[in-house]
Order: C-alpha cells, then sequence, then structure tokens
C-alpha cells in the first residue's frame, strides 16, 4: 500500500481543527440533552473516530450503539441507492433521545433511509450530527442538529474516512489528487 503523501493534495481539516470542533460539539449536545437519555448511534465504520472523541467531549451521561449500513457499489464514490443494514441495533429505542453520528454527509441517500427506518421505532427525538457535510452534493433533504465541518465537494480521507479501507487512521481529514490516486 502506498504512503498517503503520494497523493495528498491538501490537509483540509487538520487535527488541532478537528478536536477544537469535536470538542465544541460535545458542550452544544451535552447542553442540549442535559436531564435526557441520550443514546449515540455510530454507523460504522467511518463515524468510530469522530464518536470516540464526541462521546469524550459529551460530559452528561450517555449510551452508544451501533449500525453497519450499505449503500456503495465499486470504488464506494457512488451511492448504488439500495441501502441495507448489515449491523442492527441491539436496543428498543423507544425511550431515547436518539442522536445519529455520522462521518460525512453527500447525497443523503444512505442517511434518509436510516432515519426512516429509525423513525418507525419511535424514539423520543431523533437527531443527526455529522463531523462534514458535503452539502452542495445534496439530493434529498437532511435534518442536520449538528455539523462539525461544511466542505466542498472533494473525495477525502483520513480521520474514519478510508479509501478503500485504508487510511482510516489519520488525525486530519485530507483530500486526494485524483491524478496522482491509482486504486492497486
Amino acid at each position: 500500500m502506498r504512503d498517503y503523501n503520494d497523493f495528498l493534495l491538501e490537509v483540509l481539516v487538520d487535527q488541532e481543527s478537528l478536536q477544537k470542533r469535536i470538542a465544541e460539539l460535545g458542550a452544544e449536545i451535552s447542553r442540549d440533552y442535559a436531564g435526557s437519555k441520550l443514546l449515540l448511534v455510530c454507523i460504522l465504520r467511518g463515524g468510530v473516530l469522530f464518536l470516540t472523541d464526541l462521546m469524550r467531549a459529551i460530559t452528561i451521561p450517555h449510551a452508544i450503539e451501533f449500525m453497519a449500513v450499505s449503500s456503495y457499489g465499486v470504488g464506494k464514490r457512488k451511492s448504488g441507492g439500495n441501502v441495507r443494514i448489515t449491523l442492527d441495533l441491539n436496543i428498543d429505542i423507544s425511550e431515547w433521545n436518539v442522536l445519529i453520528v455520522e462521518d460525512i454527509i453527500d447525497s443523503g441517500h444512505t442517511l434518509a433511509s436510516v432515519l426512516e427506518m429509525l423513525s418507525i421505532r419511535h424514539p423520543k427525538s431523533l437527531g443527526v450530527c455529522t463531523l462534514l457535510d458535503k452539502a452542495e452534493r445534496r439530493e434529498v433533504y437532511i435534518p442536520i442538529k449538528y455539523r462539525g465541518f461544511e466542505i466542498p465537494n472533494k473525495f477525502v480521507f483520513g480521520y474514519g474516512l478510508d479509501i478503500d479501507e485504508f487510511y482510516r487512521n489519520l488525525p486530519f481529514i485530507g483530500v486526494v489528487d485524483l491524478k496522482k490516486y491509482n486504486p492497486e
């Protein structure tokens, strides 16, 4: 596997900016959900790093759950349109204020399907917290309650976001130079 520096066009969001914004989000969530039963639902796999740092920044008691959703085809750059739950929640969410924790939202189709699936389970409330928002790519409305960063329509990686399952471990969000990146 190649070194990411071979195709890193730019660092879009550096580590310090990420951690500062996540701390701000944690404070907002702590304030808004104080005294309530809060469940963070992480969409795997990209949301794991964000969830880990976000839950440390949230100062009120909360629980976590995980969902895995599949909607991408070959190359993972374009949604396949069919959303499948490959890992579902293990609890009844009807007594919870549910906050979906997502790494990135672009077209919105996948998350719209997840919101629809969870809403029929009648949580007390259902919200979305995304680290990255590619608003210019949005094709369906997504009610984002907490947004880390609005980013341009660029192919990004790092801090949980992968390129062919690699580079999730990077402490920043980078932009891929598509002229230099060729999958092996």
